[in-house]
């Protein structure tokens, strides 16, 4: 608990994570504001609510997670964390833990507060959460950032470098995934096990089934479910994250 404590202290020290919790708001939130402007009442649905909240908000939830270690790096705190903690492990644990928890109230608040904006801006819409479906596809966007978190972590430990870390996620988790999908045949194969596909998986609402996809002539067709596509996510960035920590403990600080 004093772990937890002490890097919560050093997180919230820095303007990073202020500036980047109201950017992530006001981009996720301001995006679902212009979507229900723009769209008829009656036809804005659940998941058009939380697009910008899920596209534009973990974006800066992954920088924000990158700059909490790589910071240390630069300003050569961390130096002075590993001499305290002597176990490197515990003090990054902790560090994940708690950079993982504010991800997830971030993303919380983020769907939420869309979701509300866009009940309010309309009110005629078909809104309301009454499925477990929904309920996961809302409240499920706390999970989702707080795994991306986990990941973003995990490479700001290995990588070290501001500027790296950041252009790594950025590249990935906006380009990459999409692009995959371009590759002849083998494409939307591979799209299927990328880490961030698997998450947008979990929080989809009407999931493309593989009749839909070959009607369509194209399309990725996830081989787990979406509470495995999560599990999945999840075990990508833990697997990550014991990596980065095994790194860590054979190199200098």
């Amino acid at each position: 608990m004093t772990l937890l404590a002490v890097e919560r202290i050093k997180l919230f020290s820095t303007r990073s994570p202020y500036w980047c919790s109201a950017l992530a708001i006001v981009l996720g939130v301001g995006f679902t504001a212009i979507i229900a402007g723009l769209t008829e009442q009656n036809a804005l649905t659940i998941d058009a609510t939380t697009f910008g909240a899920v596209k534009f908000g973990l974006v800066v939830v992954l920088v924000m997670a990158a700059l909490a270690v790589t910071t240390e790096y630069r300003f050569n705190t961390i130096r002075a964390t590993f001499l305290a903690v002597p176990r490197r492990t515990s003090a990054l644990v902790a560090k994940t833990a708690v950079v993982a928890l504010m991800a997830a109230v971030i993303g919380e608040i983020i769907a939420f507060a869309s979701w509300g904006l866009a009940k309010v801006m309309s009110p005629s819409a078909d809104l309301a959460i009454n499925t477990a479906t929904e309920w996961r596809h809302i409240a499920g966007v706390g999970l989702y950032f707080a795994i991306g978190a986990v990941i973003a972590v995990a490479v700001g430990i290995l990588v070290r470098q501001t500027a790296g870390a950041v252009a790594i996620l950025l590249v990935w988790s906006m380009l990459v995934e999409d692009l995959v999908g371009i590759i002849p045949k083998a494409g939307v194969k591979i799209q299927a096990w990328l880490p961030f596909m698997n998450g947008n998986h979990f929080l989809a609402l009407n999931p493309t089934t593989a009749a839909q996809a070959q009607e369509a002539g194209g399309g990725v067709v996830f081989k787990l479910s979406q509470w495995g596509s999560l599990g999945y996510y999840a075990g990508i960035a833990v697997a990550l994250l014991v990596i980065a920590l095994i790194v860590t403990k054979r190199r200098d600080a």
